[in-house]
């Protein structure tokens, strides 16, 4: 059973070029799952970009246990975005020469030198998203008692919310590094716009943007999932199928196909929900769910097809109603997948 990631690879490759050249001092960020291309195959191509594009010194991972999985395929700096406590694994000499530190409060500063002295740093800021990082004042006091003790400070390091909008906010935390008397800020989360509009106000300051998703996934267009149908089975209402013996609602075929919770088919983080329309599809969803039906992310011939239960580890058992086209065992689904929370099991770069 297999579920497919096709990469149009000169397609993706035009893609990265192109973003990578409109995007001066990028940080490509290549954690968790890799977006579902694998962390390693994030490295390796943020190597590639480095001698096509050029400037690209360092790749961004979330946790240090990352750090295996791209150190031996990437030659640069490597940023850990999950800021450093004393639990934290020690380094390889040669490896700790190479990884930047994320410090997001001043009592980790003194335990870090004092496993690695001469530490490459991060210094956060804390910011409206409330996750990590210090005031106004402690990053003052971190970065001058950092400078003092050898610490080789490489910025500052703020993390803004998704929503957009944060050129005010962003504005106001520049006056603080510039406090602070370091001269690169690493940013997640500016639009270009507003990215080019600090760099005009802060002719001094270095920006270096991190960005995962629209560098890699931006153009979705060279990415296609797809899964193997496995089985077809036609059923008659009220006849019983599956684990939990759930009866057909109408005469249809049940279609098995590869793809389940193992891949992460079926799995969602809890959304936000405002507005009435998105309301009023929150609340169809919820009826079709206490039917029986619930929409899935596979397709065929232009049509939706239904979860017919619960997905299950490596398979999804999916319901097709109606006397239209269906597809045979063999033939490939497509499949709309939250890249981020999708592991196939093979991914083809044409």
């Amino acid at each position: 059973m297999t579920l497919t990631l096709t990469v149009d690879g000169e397609r993706w490759r035009s893609h990265l070029r192109s973003f990578a050249e409109q995007t001066p001092g990028l940080v490509p960020v290549a954690k968790g799952n890799g977006y579902g291309l694998t962390l390693g195959r994030l490295a390796r191509r943020t190597g590639w970009l480095d001698d096509t594009v050029g400037g690209f010194d360092t790749l961004a991972v979330g946790t240090y246990d990352e750090l295996p999985h791209v150190a031996t395929r990437y030659p640069g700096s490597l940023v850990v975005l999950t800021p450093w406590r004393p639990w934290a694994p020690a380094l390889e000499p040669d490896l700790a020469d190479r990884v930047i530190h994320t410090v997001s409060r001043p009592e980790d500063l003194p335990a870090l030198l004092a496993r690695q002295p001469r530490a490459r740093v991060l210094l956060e800021r804390m910011t409206s998203m409330r996750r990590h990082g210090m005031s106004a004042t402690d990053l003052w006091e971190t970065a001058a008692a950092a400078r003092r003790t050898g610490a080789v400070v490489e910025g500052v390091s703020i993390h803004l919310p998704l929503e957009g909008g944060n050129l005010p906010e962003a504005r106001a935390l520049m006056d603080d590094v510039v406090g602070a008397e370091v001269g690169t800020a690493w940013v997640s989360h500016l639009t270009a716009a507003e990215r080019a509009e600090l760099s005009r106000s802060y002719a001094d300051l270095r920006l270096r943007p991190r960005i995962g998703t629209a560098l890699w996934l931006g153009d979705r267009g060279a990415l296609r999932v797809t899964a193997t149908v496995q089985d077809v089975h036609r059923i008659a209402r009220g006849e019983p199928f599956g684990y939990r013996g759930r009866t057909a609602p109408k005469d249809g075929h049940l279609v098995v196909a590869s793809g389940g919770t193992a891949h992460g088919i079926g799995l969602s983080a809890p959304a936000s929900v405002s507005g009435l329309r998105q309301r009023a599809g929150t609340l169809a969803k919820g009826g079709l769910a206490s039917l029986g039906l619930t929409r899935s992310p596979y397709s065929f011939d232009g049509r939706h097809l239904w979860f017919a239960e619960p997905p299950h580890m490596q398979a999804s058992m999916l319901y097709l109603s109606g006397n239209g086209p269906v597809p045979n065992v063999g033939d490939e689904l497509d499949v709309r997948v939250r890249f981020t929370a999708t592991s196939p099991d093979r991914i083809v770069l044409t």
